[in-house]
């Protein structure tokens, strides 16, 4: 049968009560049998002898009582503070993990706000990052596309000063070509002519004079056929030229065949048409095939010569 231990302050009361009350008792004779006892001579060593072992019996007694009160208490008090220790140490420990871990939750929760603050600002350095390269492509992409133009704008000016160029090589080696004819049939027309007045100076004075009465006229006619042919290629035709229109023009000349001056003695009564044919005569500047001519028949027919030209002719 399982006897239930009874606690070991509760073992020692009554042991302290009965102790108590014994002194109490002794003390309570003592002082009865002290106010009984009859004046003895001081003389007698045997009643202090026996007083004072009594109460040095009580003090033994005494002290007894109190070392076992004491012990008692010794035993008691130091499991009931270690109890109490370990309760206080428990709550203390109790406290310090809960504080802990308050302390890590908000380590934690730090933590994680850090890092969130860090992927935050990783996150706009990376979206600025990427705009940037976005914005510097773009800006490449322009540059690039403007370089593409302007290459293209560039490629196109050289084509068409090239295409300027070739057109007007061509069309001044068309006129160089027409002025190279001009001149040739020109000069072959001159030294035909100059080989005639050759023929013509060849003969003696009298032959000659028979020939310029005979072929005066011819001459006079073929020179009136070159001042008209001369007169029309440096002709520039008016937009208000007219087939049926003529102007009369008198030229001065002088014995070399220089053109002097030129005015319009009968106009056509189109200021334009009449500009233009006076202006054809000055172009001509020498009718070198004049010096075919004696002086005489010179003054008589070239000095001033009537001329009627012509848009048809």
């Amino acid at each position: 049968m399982q006897q239930t231990e009874r606690p070991q302050s509760e073992s020692y009361f009554w042991p302290v009560v009965w102790a108590v009350g014994l002194h109490v008792l002794m003390f309570a004779m003592l002082f009865v049998s002290f106010a009984f006892t009859p004046e003895l001579p001081p003389a007698r060593p045997v009643v202090q002898a026996t007083l004072y072992q009594l109460q040095s019996q009580s003090q033994a007694t005494t002290q007894t009582t109190q070392k076992v009160a004491g012990e008692a208490q010794k035993t008691s008090a130091p499991q009931f503070e270690t109890e109490r220790l370990e309760q206080k140490k428990a709550e203390e420990q109790k406290v310090a993990a809960a504080k802990k871990a308050e302390e890590q939750k908000q380590a934690e929760e730090a933590r994680k706000a850090e890092a969130a603050k860090k992927a935050e600002a990783e996150k706009a350095v990376e979206q600025k990052r990427q705009a940037d390269i976005a914005k510097k492509r773009a800006e490449d992409e322009a540059k690039k596309k403007a370089a593409e133009e302007a290459k293209k704008k560039a490629a196109a000016e050289e084509a068409k000063k090239k295409a300027a160029a070739a057109e007007a090589a061509k069309k001044k080696a068309a006129e160089d070509a027409k002025r190279k004819a001009e001149d040739a049939r020109r000069k072959a027309a001159e030294d035909q002519k100059a080989a005639a007045l050759a023929e013509l100076l060849s003969d003696n004075v009298q032959n000659q004079q028979a020939l310029a009465e005979t072929h005066g006229d011819q001459v006079a006619g073929n020179l009136d056929d070159l001042i008209i042919k001369l007169i029309t290629e440096n002709w520039q035709r008016p937009m208000s030229a007219r087939r049926g229109m003529s102007v009369e023009l008198l030229i001065q000349m002088l014995p070399d065949g220089t053109v002097t001056n030129a005015s319009v003695s009968r106009s056509s009564g189109d200021a334009p048409f009449d500009n233009s044919a006076v202006a054809a005569v000055r172009n001509v500047g020498r009718i070198p095939e004049m010096q075919q001519l004696d002086r005489a028949t010179f003054d008589r027919m070239y000095r001033q010569r009537r001329v009627i030209f012509k848009p048809e002719d």
